[in-house]
C-alpha cells in the first residue's frame, strides 16, 4: 500500500539572529577586513563604545555563533564563522522575504531601479547570461 504523502505545513526555519546595530558596525568591520582585533574594530566604528563595550559585543556576537577568535600572543584576533558571500545570500534572502513578499524578480527590479546607471556593459552580459541559466534550470 502507498505511503500517504505528509500534508501537513512544514515548519519554516527560525529567522536569522538579529544584530544591533552595534553588532551589525562590529560585523561590518570584521567582514571589511577579514580578521580585526577589539581595538581594531573599536578604532573603526565612529563613535565608538568603551573598550569593554566592544569585547563584550565580541563575545556576544561569538556566543550568537556569528564569529570565533584565534589567540595572536596576549590579543584575540576575531573572524567571521561565516563566509561573506554565504552570509550576504543569506541577509539576501531575508531581505527579500521581507521586503519583496518573497519575490525575487521584485528584489532585482528595485536594485536595477537604484543603480541602472552604474552598471557597466560586462554587469549587464554578467545580469543576462544569469537570466539565461535561471530560465534553462527552470529556476
Amino acid at each position: 500500500m502507498p505511503r500517504k504523502k505528509n500534508t501537513r505545513a512544514q515548519p519554516t526555519p527560525p529567522p536569522p539572529p538579529t544584530l544591533s546595530r552595534r553588532e551589525r558596525q562590529i560585523m561590518d568591520v570584521i567582514y571589511e577586513r577579514g580578521r580585526a582585533t577589539a581595538a581594531v574594530v573599536r578604532g573603526a566604528i565612529a563613535d565608538a563604545p568603551s573598550d569593554s563595550a566592544i569585547r563584550t559585543l565580541l563575545r556576544i556576537l561569538e556566543e550568537k555563533g556569528h564569529l570565533r577568535h584565534e589567540k595572536d600572543g596576549v590579543r584575540f584576533v576575531y573572524l567571521p564563522k561565516t563566509s561573506p558571500d554565504a552570509a550576504g545570500k543569506t541577509a539576501m534572502s531575508h531581505m527579500v522575504k521581507t521586503f519583496f513578499g518573497g519575490s525575487a524578480a521584485g528584489a532585482a527590479a528595485a536594485l536595477l531601479d537604484m543603480n541602472s546607471s552604474e552598471l557597466s556593459p560586462e554587469d549587464l552580459d554578467r545580469l543576462q547570461k544569469l537570466i539565461e541559466q535561471a530560465k534553462r534550470e527552470g529556476k
